[in-house]
């Protein structure tokens, strides 16, 4: 029977473990006992990787694996890695023929998880779930939204839009995202990178079932910002084009008022537009040295090659 493995990364979900096992047992039931075509049923493994919680998640996930053993693992970090690499370390573990990622907050239906399988049956060793709705407030729906789209404009590779790290991936596209030793990771982004064979599955995502969201604004916005410099150097190039813009526009102006200054005998005072524009350039010029910092902020950490993980301790059978 091919194993299924679903990594759950857990950050603070203490609310929400017992109501995702419930959902994620009926989910299995339904995976067991249906057959795709003419291939076998399924049996699960869960590893649930705690992410430094400071609730009392990591007491319901050691319930779990007590009234369940061999068939739940449990990774508890030393401290909180962040999310990205709270799923990297899930997929280290994970031994299945294919491996399901997927959010612990419920917004992410477990039911899900069934079509996932089924394309991949079909032969595809990517299934990514694609939101066509989702609910949130609309200044999160807009950054969402914008950001996937200027991703998709700039970025080496081509990555879905609307897309989260709910998906499938087959035991080979595991291994090779192994390979890629970024410290920054983007797994959305890897995944894409690594190709094979890829589909989609449209879902509507849920709200929160209980809890406050794990990933913040500032996290996101760093998310945000991994993707953007993990896989495009478009922001490098436009520090160029912009700088050219600027000094072209220069030229012009200067070019123009030397030209009125010499047929008018007239000249402006404009220290209040001088200022402005110093200040204008000032704060341009900021940003762009802030995008080069970025860029070669990720150089040093990666020059330091330093563990992505630390684990306090693991429970398995």
């Amino acid at each position: 029977m091919p194993l299924i493995s679903i990594v759950l990364p857990i950050f603070n979900e203490e609310k929400n473990i017992p109501k995702l096992w419930e959902e994620l047992q009926i989910v299995e039931k339904q995976i067991v006992k249906q057959s795709f075509g003419d291939g076998p049923s399924f049996e699960c493994e869960y590893i649930f990787v705690n992410d430094g919680s400071k609730d009392n998640s990591l007491f319901e996930l050691t319930k779990l694996f007590e009234e369940n053993k061999g068939k739940v693992k449990v990774i508890n970090f030393s401290r909180n890695y962040g999310h990205q690499i709270a799923v990297t370390a899930g997929q280290d573990r994970a031994t299945g023929a294919a491996i399901i990622i997927m959010d612990t907050d419920l917004q992410d239906p477990p039911e899900i998880c069934i079509d996932l399988i089924s394309e991949w049956q079909k032969g595809f060793d990517i299934v990514y779930a694609q939101r066509s709705y989702y609910k949130s407030n609309w200044f999160k729906q807009l950054c969402g939204w914008t950001f996937y789209r200027i991703l998709k404009s700039i970025a080496s590779v081509d990555i879905p839009v609307d897309t989260g790290d709910f998906r499938l991936i087959s035991k080979r596209v595991n291994n090779e995202m192994k390979k890629y030793g970024e410290k920054a990771k983007y797994l959305r982004g890897i995944s894409s990178l690594v190709g094979f064979k890829q589909s989609c599955v449209k879902f509507c995502r849920n709200e929160r079932f209980e809890g406050k969201a794990g990933y913040t604004f500032l996290k996101s916005l760093k998310l945000a910002i991994d993707g953007i410099t993990g896989f495009s150097v478009f922001p490098l190039q436009f520090i160029s084009i912009l700088g050219t813009i600027f000094a072209g526009f220069a030229f012009i102006f200067g070019f123009f008022y030397i030209i009125y200054s010499l047929t008018t005998q007239n000249t402006t005072g404009g220290w209040a537009s001088i200022m402005l524009t110093i200040i204008f350039m000032g704060g341009v010029q900021m940003i762009m040295l802030g995008l080069i910092g970025e860029y070669v902020g990720r150089i040093y950490v990666q020059s330091l090659d330093r563990p992505l993980y630390t684990i306090d301790k693991i429970l398995e059978k």
